[in-house]
């Protein structure tokens, strides 16, 4: 975006699962989860398709980049997935959604969700993905954490970015999650997610999140 970029599976069921522990990635300096054989994962994806922003210019997405690169990790681990919705939808156009988004983060918003999850009971990880926005997710996302207790649980972000990487998101889960541990996080340019099988995958293994 300009002043304020954005960058562009199934509901969530039940399941089975310990919990993970953390180790330092010495690489990184990060902490990465070792999963253990009977972890539980959500996947939580909040994406927008419609007019995005693709190299300087604009293109026009059926799926948002963060669905895909959701999908794709769906596919390769075992986990629940669950679509975070607006009540109040993002526009199609692009500089409309940029608008928006400054109005939220200015006036510290919390967008209303539809099919609000009920609680993080028995999932030991969850992965928080969504685009990154003038530097940071989404305020739909802090609606999102907010309204969970994400005590004892291991947060991996996953971001789609236009220029700023990860953004804020670490640090913003920090603060949305107490008592939860912000593990490694996984960011790929949104023009690149639908080739991005190489990083997933790589990121997938430093991880150890359940292979299916």
């Amino acid at each position: 975006m300009t002043a304020a970029q954005i960058s562009g599976c199934s509901p969530s069921n039940g399941g089975r699962r310990a919990a993970p522990t953390s180790t330092e990635n010495e690489a990184t300096g990060r902490r990465t989860s070792s999963a253990s054989p009977g972890e539980r994962v959500l996947l939580a994806y909040f994406s927008r398709a419609g007019e995005n922003y693709s190299y300087g210019g604009r293109t026009n997405l059926t799926t948002g980049n963060t669905e895909v690169l959701a999908r794709m990790i769906r596919e390769r681990i075992d986990c629940d997935v669950h679509r975070i919705e607006a009540v109040d939808r993002y526009p199609d156009d692009y500089e409309e959604t940029v608008q928006r988004n400054v109005r939220e983060q200015d006036t510290d918003a919390r967008p209303a969700t539809e099919g609000r999850l009920a609680s993080l009971d028995g999932y030991d990880t969850i992965l928080l993905a969504s685009p990154i926005w003038n530097v940071r997710a989404p305020m739909i996302m802090t609606t999102f954490t907010e309204a969970l207790d994400f005590h004892g649980k291991t947060v991996h972000p996953i971001t789609t970015y236009a220029m700023s990487g990860p953004g804020t998101t670490e640090r913003d889960y920090a603060a949305s999650c107490p008592g939860a541990t912000i593990a490694e996080g996984l960011a790929v340019r949104g023009e690149e997610a639908k080739d991005a099988d190489t990083e997933v995958e790589a990121w997938l293994r430093r991880t150890g999140l359940p292979a299916r």
